[in-house]
Parts: C-alpha cells; sequence; structure tokens
C-alpha cells in the first residue's frame, strides 16, 4: 500500500503543477484587470500599481516569480484587499467551507445510504417510489436554484431560520449553517440513494446471501453482518467524485447564503481579477480534491479484501 501512495503522490504533484499553470494563465488571458476601474486612473499611478506588485513584468517572468513565491508556502497579496494577504484570507475562510462540506458530506452518506437500502429492501412499493421520486428531484434541481427556494420557506415565510451570513457575535451557529448544508447535501443525497438502492439489490439477489438466510440467519443479520458491507463498495468509490462536487457546490453556496469562506472569496475574486486569490483557492481546491480520492481509494481497498496495492 505504501508504493501504491508513492505513487500516485508523484502523478498529484505534476497533476497540480499542470493545474496552477493553466489556472494562472487563464486568468491573465481574460478580459479586464484587477486595477480596472469604472473611473479611469491617471496611468501613471496604474504603472506604479503594476510595478509593486511586479506585474509590469514579462508573463512568463510573472509565472516563474509566482512559482518561485509557492514553492516557499507564499500565495501572496490580494490584489484588491488591501493589506492582506492570500495565506490570511484562505486561513480565515477555510473552517466555514470546511465545516459546511464536511457536514454536508456526512448528511448525504448517512441519508442517502439509509434511504437506497430502504428502497432495495422495499422493491418496487410505494416506499421505492417515493425515494426514487425524491432522488430524481434531487438531481434534477440545482442547489443555486434550490437554496434561494429553501430560504424563502424556512427562512422569511415560516421564520425558522436565519436566512444566510454569520452572527460576528456567535460565529458558526448551527442555526445558520443548516440551511447551507442541506442545499449542498441535497444532490448528492440523491445519487447516493440511487447508488444504493441498485447496490443493494444485487446484493441480496447474490448466492452468498441466500446461503446465509438458508443457514437460518435473520433478517437483520442478514443484511447489516453480510449485504451491507458489500452494498457499500460502490458508494466508496463515489465518494472522490463527490467531495469533487461537494467542494465545487460550495462555491456558489456560500455566496447565495453569504458566508464568509473561501468559495465567496472566489467568486468576488473571479468578479474583481484578484488573480493571486484565485489562484490561492484553485491550489487548495484542487489539492483537497486529489486527496480525497486517494482516501476514497484506500478505504475500498479496506473493505474489499479481494484489493491488492501493489
Amino acid at each position: 500500500m505504501f508504493g501504491f501512495v508513492l505513487r500516485r503522490v508523484g502523478v498529484a504533484i505534476p497533476t497540480i503543477l499542470v493545474i496552477i499553470t493553466i489556472a494562472f494563465f487563464m486568468m491573465r488571458a481574460a478580459p479586464g484587470g484587477p486595477f480596472d476601474l469604472e473611473r479611469p486612473m491617471p496611468e501613471e499611478t496604474r504603472q506604479i500599481l503594476l510595478a509593486n506588485y511586479g506585474m509590469d513584468q514579462p508573463l512568463w517572468r510573472q509565472y516563474l516569480d509566482y512559482m518561485g513565491d509557492l514553492a516557499r508556502g507564499d500565495l501572496g497579496p490580494s490584489l484588491k484587499l488591501r493589506d492582506k494577504q492570500v495565506n490570511e484570507i484562505i486561513a480565515e475562510g477555510f473552517p466555514v467551507s470546511a465545516t459546511i462540506g464536511l457536514f454536508s458530506m456526512l448528511l448525504a452518506i448517512t441519508l442517502g445510504s439509509f434511504l437506497g437500502s430502504v428502497a432495495a429492501l422495499r422493491q418496487n412499493t410505494a416506499g421505492d417510489f417515493s425515494v426514487m421520486t425524491f432522488a430524481m428531484v434531487g438531481i434534477s434541481i440545482p442547489p443555486f436554484v434550490m437554496g434561494p427556494i429553501l430560504a424563502l420557506v424556512f427562512g422569511l415565510y415560516l421564520g425558522l431560520v436565519p436566512t444566510g451570513g454569520l452572527d460576528p457575535r456567535y460565529g458558526m451557529t448551527p442555526d445558520r449553517l443548516i440551511l447551507p448544508i442541506i442545499t449542498l447535501a441535497l444532490p448528492q443525497i440523491a445519487i447516493i440513494a440511487r447508488l444504493m438502492r441498485a447496490s443493494m439489490i444485487e446484493v441480496i439477489r447474490s448466492n452468498y446471501i441466500r446461503t446465509a438466510r438458508a443457514k437460518g440467519l435473520s433478517a437483520h443479520a442478514v443484511i447489516f453482518r453480510h449485504a451491507l458491507r458489500s452494498a457499500v463498495l460502490p458508494l466508496v468509490s463515489y465518494l472522490g467524485p463527490a467531495s469533487a462536487a461537494v467542494i465545487s457546490g460550495s462555491l456558489v453556496i456560500e455566496r447565495v447564503f453569504q458566508l464568509p469562506g473561501i468559495g465567496k472569496h472566489f467568486v468576488d475574486a473571479a468578479l474583481q481579477r484578484d488573480y493571486t486569490v484565485v489562484m490561492g483557492v484553485v491550489i487548495i481546491y484542487a489539492t483537497l480534491i486529489i486527496v480525497l480520492n486517494l482516501l476514497a481509494d484506500l478505504l475500498y481497498g479496506v473493505l474489499n479484501p479481494k484489493v491488492k496495492y501493489e
């Protein structure tokens, strides 16, 4: 397994470098710039700003300077937020993004697995059809549509929870995070429920499950001791893509609910052409996705003895 991890890390490093390179040059190729204002500034002032941030150099030189700073762990200063380093912005916003992402994944895995198992054990009944209908709705409606709907219903009409933002006096309280977490988790709950249903149906029809039942084991023992472990294997394989979907979805959800996570900073920075902040968030998210995919592969090997890492 150690050799497998080393090989994956060896592939991950050039992958991240390619992502950084593509993002760097794509940001510079986009129209506009960080110092383009509605009211044009004097050209002399503009040139001074460009020189202060090293943006008066050729593009290849800017790239090499950025990679040199990145090798030292320095993501550079923000081009729009005065006296703010990108490292500070990410350190402030990451706890919010991590909390939302972690609880969204836990909710999606727990509820999606439960619903999928119930649908499989009650195949072609009203319960099965209800779960699949919910799954279709959850997949069809994107989070940026579902988020405002939930905020409108539960926040404004019913007044059960705040509609967005964090209270600076109390920070990340559950009442202010529950809607973003549910919004982010709903599509994944739907997908996981469908995966779990299909996998559980296949497992409970297998020969070893019939043998377990023939030996007189209770339905509870057959499901929880034998069927469930095999049924979750496709779900474990999906954890990597699911984590990527949750991470990318949080970019929009944090903006919708006005949460000070790094996703909101990313959207604001992209609109304002704050190159260094965009690059910092891209690097963090790309690294997270690669690491989470690796962890999902390792977990699959732990649950499935047939998998051998050489």
